[in-house]
């Protein structure tokens, strides 16, 4: 149960493919963007399938998570 003093400790997550991504700086480039949205705790980003999962601990609005990815000179699908 979540209340004002006791919030929810379930983690948020999105899940997305990004592609255009060709080497581990690429990689790079998306993890500090996706890193920098506010509320994000985890990226992990794997370069040979193009996942993307992100874990907050509040909502993660897709919209902003696809911004930062296009921020890095990527497309999120």
């Amino acid at each position: 149960m979540t209340t004002p003093d006791r919030p929810s400790t379930t983690p948020h997550t999105f899940e997305g493919t990004v592609s255009g991504m060709t080497c581990a700086h690429c990689v790079a480039s998306v993890t500090e963007e996706v890193s920098e949205i506010e509320g994000v705790t985890d990226v992990r980003v794997d370069l040979a399938t193009g996942a993307l999962n992100v874990t907050g601990d509040q909502p993660l609005p897709a919209d902003r998570v696809r911004a930062a990815v296009e921020d890095a000179g990527y497309s999120l699908t």
